[in-house]
């Protein structure tokens, strides 16, 4: 499945809700589903400034894909995060870099979170592809 297919999906999911408050609840059930985390990852490195709460996000490279797994201490901002684990993992870096993240404006996520939490998505975003940028560079290297 492409990133444009799992936004889509992402999409036609959130409009099964009449209202915010039934999505929240729905962000809140995919931060439960999120993977388990290591422990061992719960470091400064990979702890994502700009965010209010507390959010891990742990990059692996192999085989020329990254996977990404992620935590966070607050319910719908660990919501957040899974829906973006869910869009980039499992990815090359060449497609998170080039990837047009359309999702979040078509559910109407960023006008319905608050200022705070608005920011911290974009970092996580922001993170994401820097790690993606990073290991692409490296395999341009190789």
């Amino acid at each position: 499945m492409t990133i444009n297919e799992i936004q889509d999906q992402i999409i036609d999911e959130f409009t099964q809700f009449g209202d915010w408050m039934e999505r929240y609840e729905y962000l809140i059930d995919l931060g439960r589903s999120l993977g388990p985390f290591d422990e061992r990852h719960k470091t400064p490195e990979y702890l994502i400034e700009g965010c209010q709460s507390k959010v891990w996000l742990y990059p692996s490279f192999e085989n020329g894909i990254i996977t990404f797994s992620a935590e966070s201490d607050a319910l719908i901002t660990r919501g957040i995060v899974a829906l973006l684990v869910r869009v980039f993992s499992g990815r090359t870096p060449a497609e998170i870099v080039d990837a047009n993240i359309y999702f979040i404006e078509k559910i109407g996520l960023r006008e319905n979170l608050s200022p705070t939490r608005s920011n911290g998505l974009l970092a996580m975003m922001k993170q994401m592809r820097l790690y993606a940028l990073a290991y692409k560079s490296k395999q341009e290297q190789s």
